[in-house]
């Protein structure tokens, strides 16, 4: 079968318009901020949310920008991929650091109770019952998240796991323990529940790391959840009236759930080296290209207004490198070809 290659030439009908602008963010939850009030300002003047999108390389990314978009009352709909409190992992460990800040949060202890081998949902009942009829002691400090109840621990027929699980929550129990130190230490106990529960253990782990990196910001566990946990928006945008607002979604998703479709405005993020290409593409040509044609294919998406944003100083578990530098698929640009902003805190 005789392969044909096709010269393809590429051209616009549209005069003038803007320049593509390059956002450089001190952080990741500037880029965050950044996209939310951009698209408050969009839709001010008149372009619908389901206009807009979002696109960004692998899932995970999307996860800082969603608690944002929560916090500033935008409904969205996400493609390819989960929203980051919808993932059954995610939901795992909010549970063990709501039981945490509430020892007496039912539906937490449930959750994080099934998940040890050996205890089901009687036992797991019996259990919250006994916790319940007898309270949780006060720490130090007046509040019931420092420590925890050891579940009957004279009792013979107690399961070593769940004495484990129980030894575990009261090791980051303590306030003065902040919510990334927490969820590291959970995560060293999490890790054979997590790898044993999840046949696609690799593929969910950066979605943990994220988790971590999203807590490092927080010194209180409880506005860390109270931000986690904000019902995301369905029928309003902030300081929007127009009577079809609430039809309308802001888009998230993945580059490859995107080919084909096209928007009034994209938002580019993550266009970080080591993001986006990612780090393993670096190391083989063929996956190099196709990280290329995926730059391709989100900055093509844009009909009239096109974001490529990226942080710097973004710490990358895996390789145990700092993020810094633009992704090679943008550096060479010309800068008479760009708008750049740079957001930092000022």
């Amino acid at each position: 079968m005789t392969r044909h290659k096709y010269t393809k030439e590429l051209f616009t009908r549209i005069p003038g318009g803007e320049m593509p602008s390059i956002v450089v963010a001190q952080n990741e939850n500037l880029q965050s901020r950044f996209v939310v009030q951009k698209v408050l300002e969009l839709r001010e003047q008149g372009v619908p949310l389901d206009e807009m999108a979002v696109l960004f390389r692998s899932s995970y990314l999307s996860f800082d920008l969603e608690i944002e978009l929560n916090k500033a009352n935008i409904p969205f709909v996400k493609f390819g991929g989960f929203k980051f409190i919808e993932t059954a992992h995610i939901k795992d460990l909010i549970s063990y650091l709501r039981v945490i800040d509430n020892p007496r949060d039912a539906v937490a202890w449930n959750r994080i109770l099934l998940l040890v081998d050996g205890i089901g949902p009687r036992t797991a009942e019996k259990v919250i019952e006994d916790l319940l009829r007898r309270g949780t002691p006060q720490g130090g400090d007046g509040s019931s998240g420092s420590t925890l109840p050891v579940f009957r621990p004279d009792a013979a027929s107690t399961p070593d796991k769940l004495r484990t699980l129980f030894e575990a929550l009261r090791n980051v129990a303590p306030p003065h323990v902040t919510p990334a130190d927490k969820i590291q230490q959970l995560l060293q106990y999490y890790e054979p529940v997590f790898t044993k529960r999840y046949d696609d253990h690799n593929k969910r782990r950066k979605d943990l790391e994220m988790f971590q990196q999203i807590a490092e910001r927080y010194r209180s566990l409880n506005s860390f959840l109270v931000d986690l946990t904000l019902e995301p928006a369905a029928e309003s945008v902030t300081d929007i009236t127009a009577t079809d607002a609430e039809d309308e979604k802001l888009v998230l998703s993945t580059i490859h759930s995107a080919k084909g479709l096209e928007w009034n405005t994209v938002f580019v993020i993550y266009a970080l080296d080591g993001r986006f290409p990612t780090t393993r593409a670096a190391m083989n040509d063929d996956a190099m290209e196709e990280e290329r044609r995926l730059m391709y294919v989100a900055c093509t998406r844009a009909k009239e207004h096109l974001f490529i944003a990226y942080p710097i100083n973004v710490y990358d578990r895996e390789s145990g490198l700092i993020l810094s530098k633009p992704s090679r698929f943008i550096a060479g640009i010309p800068d008479s070809l760009l708008d750049t902003w740079v957001i930092d805190e000022e």
